[in-house]
């Protein structure tokens, strides 16, 4: 069966290829997140297969595609999930092919969203549409997520799925995200994000004296919040096995260093604004701070140390804006023992490692339902020139197909 399976997608590279082409081709950057006409295009490939579906959401610029494939016959229920929004493009300059070309050259596919996340989104429809086929052949239910809102989130997609719409909730969720074929994504770190905000009396910029610079404090201020990267990790045992074994795929993964990164706490500072006039003490300046914190680390841990900071400070203060905390599955379940086994088949033995970026597998891991993703290299992901290679694109729909079809039959 493995190798029919296998002969199968061979015989429908073209298919496969075009498909993910012509999803480049719609544009859909969140923000602003329209993704009707993305959407759009999916639901006409499945109207193609005559596979029946529902379009849902809480708002209608980001809609969602749910479609479930009922065997009847007693098993286990498999999600499929991708999401449809990308990246914005923002300014093209520096783009050698066009953000939204999906151009196909030298044996890469070019466009905002290639690796992250349209070639995953891809493994997954196709894997449901050969499913409708095999629906003899399988037992149980195989339910189909195509979200927006990912990048901004996910409440308004995948959240909302999982808190609306039963038939989306199963024994196990895989997911494309953009991971490398050497490793599978079983958890993901936490994201705390903060405003700050700095504020003084102010006033001429030629009597210093009279007031503290709001950004030069601010400038100090997140010297030493850097330090909290150095904040004690309590990592779970098997985690910290698992990891641990997978640091060299890691480091392929993720660039070098990433092994590292994905142990500690990370900081990044990814706005600031303040200032009127070269020649004006300013007021006010403010920053953000994206902090991840990994699996043995939570936000009553690095709260008060971030508070600790700001209180050497006067007129420091701070709000949190978003937090979601370290979420994670079994590195040794049963899914990912079956990912592994069907991409060595192929010639690639990946290692289970946490990822640095969120996802939404979130939504479903917080349900305590065992979710993993497994997807091509970054490529570009969120920069000019994203693309995957075509030989990557068929090596992950070859492991998505594989692998639904393993769980489902067993």
């Amino acid at each position: 069966m493995q190798q029919r399976l296998l002969d199968r997608v061979e015989e429908d590279r073209e298919e496969i290829i075009a498909f993910l082409r012509g999803f480049l081709q719609v544009p859909s950057p969140n923000p602003p997140g329209d993704t009707r006409q993305a959407t759009r295009y999916i639901t006409e490939y499945l109207d193609s297969k005559n596979i029946d579906y529902k379009v849902v959401g809480p708002d209608p610029e980001k809609p969602n595609i749910v479609s479930t494939l009922d065997t009847e016959k007693p098993g286990r229920h498999l999600i499929l999930n991708g999401h449809i929004d990308v990246f914005p493009v923002g300014n093209p300059d520096g783009w050698s092919h066009k953000p939204w070309g999906g151009e196909l050259v030298d044996g890469k596919i070019y466009g905002r969203g290639a690796c992250d996340m349209k070639t995953g989104t891809t493994a997954s429809i196709y894997t449901y549409a050969v499913f409708n086929e095999l629906v003899d052949e399988i037992k149980g239910k195989l339910t189909l997520t195509a979200v927006s809102d990912e990048e901004t989130g996910g409440r308004l997609g995948a959240g909302w799925l999982v808190e609306n719409m039963p038939e989306t909730m199963g024994d196990c969720v895989i997911n494309g995200e953009p991971s490398s074929p050497y490793t599978i994504r079983f958890g993901e770190k936490g994201i705390l994000w903060l405003h700050v905000t700095v504020r003084s009396k102010g006033g001429h910029g030629a009597y210093p004296h009279l007031s503290p610079n709001p950004i030069k404090i601010a400038a100090k201020l997140i010297t030493e919040l850097e330090t909290l990267n150095e904040t004690p990790v309590d990592y779970p045992p098997n985690l910290l096995k698992a990891i641990n074994e997978g640091r060299v795929e890691a480091e392929k993964a993720l660039g070098t260093g990433g092994a590292d990164v994905m142990s500690r706490l990370s900081v990044n500072i990814g706005s600031i604004t303040g200032g009127v006039k070269i020649n004006v003490i300013p007021r006010e300046c403010s920053f953000e701070v994206d902090l991840r914190l990994p699996p043995g680390l939570s936000r009553e841990q690095v709260l008060p140390r971030v508070e600790a900071i700001l209180d050497k400070y006067p007129g420091a203060s701070y709000e949190e804006i978003r937090y979601d905390g370290p979420l994670w599955s079994l590195p040794d379940y049963e899914m990912i023992e079956t990912m592994r086994a069907n991409s060595r088949l192929l010639g690639i033995d990946p290692k289970p490692i946490i990822s640095l970026g969120g996802s939404d597998l979130k939504f479903w891991r917080s349900h305590k339902i065992p979710s993993y993703y497994y997807g091509p290299m970054n490529h570009g992901m969120g920069t000019v020139d994203e693309y995957v290679e075509i030989e990557e694109l068929m090596h992950i729909v070859k492991v998505h197909l594989l692998s639904a079809y393993q769980y489902l039959t067993q």
